[in-house]
């Protein structure tokens, strides 16, 4: 009966998966489809555009060609209607001494003719008829403002859509994922020469597999990448995973998106836990501050947010939607949640902060910066049992790294009320990692990654991050994966501990 009901649970859960993913497939159907009829509707309207961008070039060269063969045709007519103009001048003129010089023919007196024969002599030598060139200035030829458009209309003829690139291929075994920074790798599926350059686009999301249309981040991009290799660095990791896209572009257009790429993203997320921090600390998600008038302000929005019963520790596991855990998704613990408002607010001189996510299984890295006025702060880790009197490092639920401004400057590990003094310098951000299963809690100098102190245990509950101030302020970095550099000294950390075995104890 019970292996029955286990196989018909299973059965459940890979319907309401499959379910799950075929409904996200019919939204990114009807994404693409509506998209289709927006991007031709966009694209006909671009046509539209260019088309009439085009008649109206020409028609502008038509107007001026149309212009210029009007001025010669007006420059030639002005010559020739000079020209013609002076001949019939001329020709009056000539026409008129002809016909002086006819009748002086019968003149019978020699003194009367001589003068006049004197006369036409002179108007001869002065007649413009003899001076005109019988020449016209100008031809009829137009033939210099003809045209022949066969070539651009051989042109024109071949107008076609523009080359498009084809999509990039990601290759998820050359990206990688390191020091919350993310390297994708590509490549084009043939060589293409046009290129100019490549698109990338990125963007958070809870979900393994495809891309999901709805409920979902925007795409952030990135322009402009030369190459066929991109790292996004310094990146906050605070989803399961993220999905990446590439598309290449040469100087005109871009061209298609990859298929798709996820790439899991998993980091410790937490803020501190407002509803059971002493009342002289005033918290807000990552950081805390030191509050002399006592929190009363925060005191009675906490109460508030209790009444409502809205504020929850998160249990660091993974489900997928339907409640049954995903293989392809580690867990990290196991446990059920503690729920926040569960247990006291610290009072008397715990000055504390919890985070309010609990540790169960894996390995853990967040940072933590002081003010540089902060006279007392702790940093470390406490089972959520930490009385409401206790003090970090004081019990044997709780380790931590102790940092003492106030009267004399003291930096030492606390456990169980044993304290070890570090002969190293305090950095101004510390880093914590926490390896749970393997028992380990360590605090390094966040930027030269030097191991400042290492305690060797075996935890036997969840853990929470925990913090301590005094007459100041402290930040926290999350969302942050264990740094490489960590990892490296990790190996090669448990023969260098040595002198830390009076305080690693095993806690109950």
């Amino acid at each position: 009966m019970d292996s029955q009901k286990e196989a018909l649970q299973r059965i459940i859960s890979t319907l309401a998966n499959k379910n799950d993913e075929i409904q996200n497939f019919i939204d990114t159907l009807n994404h693409t489809l509506k998209g289709v009829q927006e991007n031709s509707s966009n694209i006909l309207s671009e046509l539209d555009e260019e088309f009439d961008s085009l008649y109206t070039i020409l028609d502008e060269v038509k107007e001026s060609m149309v212009n210029s063969i009007k001025q010669e045709q007006a420059r030639k007519s002005q010559e020739l209607q000079s020209q013609l103009s002076q001949c019939n001048n001329a020709l009056e003129n000539s026409e008129e001494l002809l016909e002086f010089a006819t009748r002086s023919l019968d003149i019978k007196e020699p003194e009367e003719f001589s003068k006049a024969a004197r006369q036409i002599k002179d108007r001869v030598t002065m007649a413009s008829a003899f001076r005109l060139s019988l020449k016209p200035k100008v031809s009829d030829n137009m033939t210099h403002l003809m045209v022949d458009f066969s070539q651009e209309r051989q042109i024109l003829q071949t107008l076609k859509f523009l080359p498009v690139p084809k999509a990039p291929e990601i290759d998820p075994v050359e990206c990688m994922v390191a020091d919350n920074s993310v390297t994708v790798a590509w490549r084009m599926p043939e060589e293409d020469n046009k290129i100019d350059h490549f698109i990338l686009e990125y963007r958070k999301t809870n979900f393994d597999g495809l891309p999901r249309v709805k409920d979902e981040r925007c795409w952030e991009l990135v322009d402009h990448i030369k190459g066929t290799e991109y790292t996004l660095s310094g990146l906050k990791f605070d989803s399961k995973y993220m999905n990446f896209r590439v598309r290449a572009c040469n100087k005109a257009v871009a061209g298609e998106f990859s298929d798709p790429v996820t790439l899991e993203t998993k980091a410790l997320n937490f803020n501190l836990d407002g509803s059971s921090s002493h009342l002289n600390l005033k918290v807000e998600d990552t950081c805390v501050e030191w509050d002399p008038t006592g929190g009363k302000g925060q005191d009675s929005k906490i109460k508030g947010k209790e009444n409502k019963g809205s504020v929850h520790v998160t249990s660091l596991k993974k489900h997928t939607r339907s409640g049954t855990p995903s293989p392809k998704r580690t867990s990290v613990g196991s446990r059920p949640p503690a729920v926040r408002g569960s247990r006291d607010r610290f009072t008397g001189e715990s000055y504390t902060v919890l985070g309010d996510t609990a540790i169960e299984s894996g390995q853990h890295y967040w940072e933590v910066k002081a003010q540089k006025d902060c006279k007392s702060y702790s940093v470390g880790v406490a089972y959520k049992t930490l009385g409401k009197f206790d003090q970090l490092g004081k019990t044997n639920t709780s380790w931590c790294i102790h940092v003492n401004n106030w009267l004399q400057n003291t930096f030492a590990a606390k456990h169980n009320n044993k304290v070890k003094a570090l002969d190293v310098t305090v950095p101004e951000k510390i880093g914590v990692f926490c390896d749970f299963d393997g028992g380990q809690l360590s605090f390094y100098d966040a930027s030269s990654k030097q191991l400042l102190y290492s305690f060797k245990t075996k935890f036997t509950q969840p853990v929470l991050p925990g913090f301590m101030v005094w007459c100041g302020g402290l930040s926290l970095s999350t969302g942050m994966q264990v740094p490489s550099a960590v990892r490296t000294l990790q190996k090669s950390e448990n023969g260098m501990t040595g002198s830390t075995g009076s305080l690693n104890t095993v806690a109950q």
